[in-house]
């Protein structure tokens, strides 16, 4: 069985890699495969990242997925999901401004977040949001752009773990740290769209604190004997909905105390 994971993992991992580079979906794992474990699933999603590493990728932090009791609820599950943040997919913010090619991506959508660059090594399990907060260097706003090699957002946890947890590409603006220090629960967010709101959150959104997203993470890394190390950047998840995108279009991100995140999808 275990030699059969492995072959599995090797074939759905490159058939992802396929999706991402040709820009053809695939249908749900969670159908072809039949019902997967969420072990099943980082499994296949640990074989892709190796994959692309070989490539020539660079891992440079973590993004963690469904963070909020709504799409918890809808996926029916009771914690969080973690990938990749791939070197080739960030995009730096120049002047508060970031340009997304809409060229490498499928069926993209908009999250704002609140970004953590780790300062001192944290591993897992017993993390606790205090020592999360401890081990900060700064924290920013930042945006994520979801992604899924998935059909038309047909998924299920398992089909987004293994999808490096629906991960498409990120900016980041520029890093705070007297932001680490306010109480990220009471931070607001807006984010227009095209010259309208579009949607509004909250810090409080994220597991009721970003920082608790993190150390969730971080204790979870655990499971496969991974640690957060200084330098990584972690997305601490959505704190609101996501928003469609596409090319043309100019989203406006602010948080509270911060220089505002203008991205264009081009």
């Amino acid at each position: 069985m275990a030699d059969q994971m492995v072959v599995e993992s090797e074939t759905v991992a490159r058939q992802l890699e396929r999706a991402l580079t040709t820009k053809q979906p695939i249908p749900p794992l969670t159908e072809t495969l039949g019902p997967l474990t969420p072990e099943q699933a980082y499994a296949i999603q640990t074989r892709w990242t190796e994959l692309r590493i070989a490539q020539g990728e660079r891992v440079i932090g973590r993004k963690i997925g469904l963070t909020s009791r709504a799409m918890q609820e809808q996926l029916g599950v009771r914690e969080p999901d973690y990938g990749s943040l791939w070197a080739s997919r960030f995009f730096p913010a120049c002047g508060g401004r970031a340009e997304i090619p809409t060229e490498i991506l499928i069926q993209p959508r908009l999250e704002g977040e609140i970004a953590f660059l780790i300062g001192r090594r944290l591993e897992g399990p017993g993390v606790t949001l205090q020592q999360v907060l401890a081990a900060t260097e700064a924290v920013a706003l930042s945006v994520e752009i979801v992604d899924s090699r998935i059909e038309a957002w047909r998924i299920k946890l398992a089909d987004t773990i293994a999808d490096d947890a629906s991960f498409g590409a990120f900016t980041v603006g520029p890093w705070s740290r007297a932001l680490a220090r306010e109480d990220l629960r009471t931070v607001g967010m807006i984010i227009h769209k095209n010259g309208e709101v579009a949607t509004e959150g909250i810090g409080a959104a994220a597991l009721g604190h970003p920082a608790r997203c993190v150390a969730w993470l971080a204790n979870k890394l655990a499971e496969f004997g991974i640690a957060l190390e200084p330098g990584d950047i972690v997305l601490s998840g959505s704190l609101a909905r996501a928003l469609p995108a596409a090319r043309g279009d100019l989203f406006v991100v602010e948080l509270h105390g911060q220089p505002p995140l203008t991205v264009r999808f081009v």
